[in-house]
């Protein structure tokens, strides 16, 4: 298998001795026409990785934020297959990779090696399902697999050793490190759980390591990036879509400076 797009991007942010800015948007929001530039505005504000959020009618993971912007994105539409197109769409400007987000409900209605096989086909370079176990998850990995996208998993602080252990197996690309317990969303400090969970990861893979979870300003984002390979920026980058898409060049570019410090 050739190195993924994401795998590449870790590689190069480690010989740059930095951390990689993921940003999580919620497809279609606030229209499908819209997600293109606005993933274009994020990479310009120096993003590196995009999460390209399926929204979905009962996101139990996420906060208040991201469940009104899944909400205007089925309102406007939205479908795997859109959200296909808009990966094809993003992939025709950039090289950014792009991680497809999405809760397991979408997912099995498409069927796990069709989504594999027009994942690929659009341009997106790996898949996280948020709410699947891992210990349920060959099916998946196997399609994943054999369409060469690389599988994401979370891990969080409850995490047990043996479902650490699991996740290192089954990920590939990086692993998602929950910084804390609970739904998505701003948080005023930074859970202390999280350098913990670092240090048990670390024990267990060599993969890149992201956080995300609670991570909405600059000096969270910096704080994180000395600690993780890559930081993850959800609800701040949605609320800003809410309220404003014209700002999201100068939040990125904020989130970019503050990591490199």
């Amino acid at each position: 298998m050739q190195p993924t797009r994401i795998q590449k991007l870790f590689e190069s942010v480690r010989k740059e001795n930095r951390s990689a800015l993921i940003a999580y948007v919620t497809a279609g929001d606030p229209s499908p026409e819209r997600t293109p530039e606005i993933v274009a505005a994020l990479e310009r504000g120096g993003v590196d990785l995009i999460e390209l959020g399926v929204p979905f009618s009962d996101p139990i993971a996420d906060g208040p934020v991201i469940q009104r912007a899944a909400a205007r994105a089925l309102k406007a539409g939205t479908t795997v297959p859109k959200v296909l197109d808009m990966a094809r769409a993003i992939r025709k400007t950039s090289e950014m990779p792009i991680l497809l987000f999405t809760y397991l409900n979408p997912v099995l209605r498409y069927g796990f090696d069709k989504l594999a096989r027009d994942a690929k086909a659009a341009g997106i370079d790996g898949c996280l399902l948020t709410d699947v176990s891992v210990e349920e998850a060959e099916p998946y990995v196997a399609a994943m697999r054999a369409a060469e996208l690389d599988t994401v998993f979370l891990a969080a602080p409850t995490s047990t050793e043996r479902r650490l252990n699991l996740v290192a197996q089954y990920s590939t690309g990086f692993v998602y490190l929950v910084s804390r317990t609970g739904v998505t969303g701003e948080q005023v400090a930074l859970s202390d759980s999280l350098a913990p969970l670092i240090d048990k990861m670390r024990a267990a893979t060599k993969l890149p390591l992201a956080a995300g979870f609670g991570i909405s300003t600059p000096d969270q984002a910096g704080a994180v990036a000395k600690m993780a390979d890559g930081v993850v920026v959800g609800s701040a980058i949605v609320r800003q879509i809410e309220k404003d898409p014209s700002g999201l060049e100068s939040l990125a570019r904020s989130l970019a400076e503050r990591m490199k410090k």
